[in-house]
C-alpha cells in the first residue's frame, strides 16, 4: 500500500543517508537519457557464437557427484540467460570416461552457446612430448565443446606436494599446440595470479580465441594449495602467492599493446579474477580495446552449491544490473 511505503520511507530515510560516502568514480550517472530497460537480450557476438548476456562462467570443477550436479546447474543458467561456460579441468576424462557424465553438459547448455573443455599446461606439455595430439581432439569431440581452455598455473603446481613440474616454458608448448592443432579453438587463462606485460603481449600475438585473465583478486589457487597443505614446504613460500596482476591492470596492459600497434591475433578477452559485481564487469569490459566479456567463478559456485533457484536469482540480478548500467551509466575512459 502507498501509505505503508511512505511510512517506510520516513523510518528508513536516515539509515539510507549517503553522508560523506564517495560515489563510484568509474562512471558518470545520466538519469535523463534512457527509459527503464526491458528484458531484451544483449546479443553480443563472442567466440563465433552470440551471447545474450556478456558473462562467462569460468572454469571450476568436475569429477565428483556434487561437482557434476554443480556443472549441470551452471549449464542450465547458461542456457536460460545466454552465457558461455568453461569446464573445470578435464584431465580425469582425457583417457577414461568414468567421470564423463559430470562434464557432459552440451545437451543442457544447448548447441548455440560457447562451451570449452579445459586442460592444464602440464597435461598439454605431456601430450606434446608423447605426440598424442589425438587426445585433445577426442576430448573436445566427446564433450561436443567448441575448443580447449589451457590453464597456465606454474605457481599452483609448485605449491602442490603432488604437483607436476614444467619442463618447457608454457609459451613454447602453446606454440607447438597451435602448430599441431591449427583448427582447434584455444583459450589461455591463468588461475588467480593474472599475467604481466611480457606474457600478455606474447599471448596477444598468438591466434587465440580468447585470453582469460584469472587475475589476482579472485580465487587464488596457489593460496588454495597452501591452505590445503598448511604443513608443507609451500606454507614457507607463501609470499609467492601474493604476487600477480589485477584485472584492471591487465586491461590497461592489453589496451597499451593495441595503442602500440602490436600485431594482435587474439580475438577476445574474458576479464576474470576479482570481479565482485556486475559494475566491475561493466566497467572493465567498457574500457577494453578488445571485445570482452567478464567471467566469474566463486560467486556462481557459491549459488550453484545452494541450488538452482538461488543460482537463477543471482544470475537474473546480474543481468538486470547490467541493463540498468547500460541505460544510465557512462564509463569514464
Amino acid at each position: 500500500m502507498s501509505e505503508d511505503r511512505k511510512k517506510a520511507h520516513i523510518d528508513l530515510a536516515l539509515k539510507a543517508h549517503s553522508g560523506f560516502a564517495i560515489p563510484d568514480q568509474r562512471f558518470t550517472y545520466e538519469p535523463l537519457l534512457s527509459a527503464h530497460p526491458v528484458s531484451d537480450p544483449f546479443l553480443f557476438p563472442f567466440m563465433g557464437r552470440v551471447l545474450e548476456t556478456p558473462i562467462w562462467i569460468s572454469s571450476m570443477t568436475g569429477g565428483t557427484p556434487v561437482a557434476g550436479e554443480i556443472n549441470r546447474r551452471l549449464a542450465t543458467v547458461c542456457h536460460e540467460f545466454g552465457m558461455g561456460m568453461g569446464l573445470g579441468s578435464c584431465r580425469m576424462i582425457l583417457k577414461d570416461n568414468q567421470w564423463l557424465h559430470d562434464f557432459d553438459v552440451r545437451d543442457i547448455i544447448g548447441e548455440n552457446l560457447p562451451l570449452y573443455a579445459n586442460l592444464g599446461i602440464n597435461q598439454v606439455e605431456e601430450i606434446a612430448s608423447s605426440g598424442n595430439w589425438h587426445l585433445i581432439t577426442e576430448l573436445i569431440k566427446k564433450l561436443r565443446a567448441d575448443g580447449l581452455i589451457i590453464h597456465i598455473n606454474p605457481l599452483q603446481e609448485w605449491m602442490q606436494p603432488e604437483g607436476d613440474r614444467l619442463k618447457h616454458p608454457p609459451l613454447d608448448t602453446l606454440s607447438r599446440t597451435i602448430d599441431k592443432l591449427p583448427f582447434t579453438k584455444l583459450v589461455v587463462k591463468e588461475v588467480g595470479q593474472g599475467m604481466g606485460p611480457e606474457s600478455l603481449k606474447a599471448l596477444l600475438q598468438l591466434p587465440l580465441e580468447a585470453i582469460e585473465f584469472g587475475a589476482y583478486g579472485g580465487t587464488n589457487f596457489s593460496r588454495l594449495e597452501i591452505i590445503r597443505n598448511s604443513q608443507s614446504r609451500a606454507a614457507l613460500q607463501e609470499s609467492l602467492a601474493t604476487v600477480g596482476h589485477n584485472a584492471e591492470e591487465m586491461v590497461q596492459i592489453v589496451n597499451n599493446a593495441v595503442k602500440e600497434n602490436l600485431t594482435i591475433r587474439t580475438k577476445h578477452l574474458i576479464i576474470s579474477g576479482g570481479i565482485a559485481s556486475f559494475l566491475d564487469g561493466y566497467y572493465l569490459t567498457g574500457i577494453s580495446h578488445l571485445p570482452a566479456v567478464y567471467g566469474q567463478a566463486s560467486a556462481f559456485l557459491q549459488y550453484a552449491r545452494e541450488g538452482l533457484d538461488p543460482l537463477r536469482a543471482y544470475t537474473k540480478a546480474q543481468t538486470e544490473g547490467l541493463r540498468m548500467a547500460a541505460s544510465y551509466l557512462r564509463t569514464k575512459k
